[in-house]
């Protein structure tokens, strides 16, 4: 088994050029497998060693479940490919898990300008625009403005290269899931100029390290940087909620969609390879639908 475990991962890395983040979770995944069936020859597992596991995972979130089990599937029908095992017992088991259905939290247009506008009055305030606390501002400014105007998740924008980048900064192109490039035009002013306000203040970091966004020691900003100082100036807004990048992604899409945005087109910007994926802000837009016909149903205006 743990042989079968390093060729499995070599050929996912190597063979499949994976990305890192995959690589991880399928070795974390197999190795709990591993763990919990004490097994050394994969021939000697069936469906009731597989059942098994399963009532084990049962004790994880849905998703966790649905992708353990992925994973596990993606490695057996590897060894049968490559004939290390004759039968498949994933062939004599059927399990399907519903997700729960969890609306994604968003923020609200007031939220977003209370963000905006802390950021902005940070800015004002730092007298010495040669500081490296000016410069800090105005990149923090350029990430939230990026965040709002593109929906990218935080691991796009920290590998986000300049190159990647038009001169104007009225188009970005995205490196997504699954090496899937995807482009997103900035339209809004503001944006643009906060992107080109980070570029003038970090230029020469950015040429030596190709990297749009830069931490303090001239290295690329990382994705743990960007959720401490959105979770921070979330706070200084007074938003009494936890606040994270992935949140004004969320933001993005239903905003686009309560703009009557087709779904379609929210899909490609945001990177889904499948339309289901994008549905989930249907059920955010049906339910800002039913808040606005319990308060404003003209209805509610006649008496009998």
């Amino acid at each position: 088994m743990k042989n079968h475990i390093l060729t499995f991962i070599f050929h996912c890395k190597i063979e499949k050029k994976l990305s890192d983040k995959t690589i991880k979770a399928y070795e974390t995944d197999l190795r709990q497998f591993e763990n919990f069936i004490d097994i050394n020859d994969t021939k000697d597992i069936g469906k009731e060693e597989l059942k098994s596991y399963f009532l084990y995972l049962s004790k994880f979130a849905r998703k966790t479940i649905k992708r353990k089990i992925a994973t596990l599937k993606t490695f057996f029908s590897y060894l049968e490919f490559e004939e290390i095992i004759e039968n498949n017992p994933f062939r004599k088991v059927r399990i399907k898990i519903k997700d729960d259905l969890i609306l994604p939290k968003i923020l609200s247009v007031k939220e977003i300008e209370q963000i905006l506008k802390t950021l902005y009055k940070a800015k004002n305030r730092i007298s010495d625009i040669k500081s490296y606390a000016y410069k800090e501002i105005i990149r923090n400014i350029a990430v939230i403005e990026l965040l709002l105007a593109s929906g990218v998740r935080v691991s796009e924008l920290c590998t986000l290269k300049r190159s990647n980048v038009t001169h104007d900064f009225s188009l970005i192109k995205i490196q997504g899931k699954g090496n899937k490039e995807r482009t997103i035009p900035i339209t809004n002013k503001a944006t643009q100029n906060a992107l080109r306000a980070n570029y003038d203040n970090f230029k020469q970091s950015i040429k030596k390290q190709s990297y749009l966004f830069i931490n303090r020691f001239g290295n690329p900003l990382s994705e743990q940087s960007v959720r401490l100082f959105v979770k921070k100036i979330a706070k200084e807004a007074q938003i009494k909620r936890n606040i994270t990048p992935h949140v004004f992604r969320h933001s993005f899409a239903t905003l686009l969609l309560e703009g009557d945005a087709d779904i379609r087109y929210i899909q490609h910007l945001l990177g889904h390879s499948s339309i289901m994926v994008t549905q989930i802000y249907t059920h955010v837009n049906e339910r800002k639908k039913t808040e606005l016909l319990t308060l404003k149903n003209p209805r509610n205006l006649i008496s009998i």
